[in-house]
């Protein structure tokens, strides 16, 4: 979920882990040539989803080990589903309260910006934990509770997981999503 830390975590255990990173959100929008509000703005969510699902294709069939930051909606494409099937996958959950007070005002946004959904930013944010917790159980191998970490705790509480997950870090998959 947005605010949950995946960006600045996941860059953090790239280091780590001595991986590149890679923001899936970043890239879509320097793909695009203009900010993610803008995507939305133009082509809505489904386009944004749309160009989401190529770049998560494109990033997951490279061969470099690569920690990847993905969209908190990734999840909500079937077939973004499937491709982080071959990954680890970790969830950063926080409560909506918690995600609340991170994002603020919600503004760069769009699925928080006045008008999408009613309610302020604490309210859509716990209807969007509602319509994708159930994702997120299904794609994530590694579940961790960020509410009251650091993004170094955060980190480190992922690369511990990591280790203990067999073969991830060894010569496994080559991924490590957030």
């Amino acid at each position: 979920m947005m605010g949950s830390g995946k960006s600045e975590t996941g860059r953090k255990l790239a280091l780590v882990l001595g991986r590149r990173f890679v923001d899936c959100d970043r890239l879509v929008a320097d793909a695009a040539g203009c900010s993610i509000p803008e995507i939305f703005a133009a082509e809505g969510e489904a386009g944004f989803r749309r160009r989401e699902s190529e770049l998560l294709a494109a990033v997951l069939a490279s061969t470099d080990a690569s920690v990847i930051a993905t969209g908190g909606g990734v999840v909500t494409v079937p077939r973004n589903r499937a491709l982080l099937a071959g990954a680890a996958v970790c969830w950063l959950r926080a409560r909506p309260e918690v995600l609340a007070a991170r994002v603020g005002d919600g503004s760069g946004r769009p699925l928080l910006v006045s008008g999408a959904g009613g309610g302020g930013a604490p309210e859509r944010l716990r209807k969007l934990a509602a319509d994708r917790d159930g994702w997120y159980v299904e794609v994530a191998d590694i579940v961790v509770d960020v509410d009251d970490l650091s993004v170094s705790q955060a980190t480190m509480a992922v690369a511990a997981r990591l280790a203990d997950v067999s073969g991830w870090l060894d010569d496994g998959p080559g991924e490590a999503a957030t």
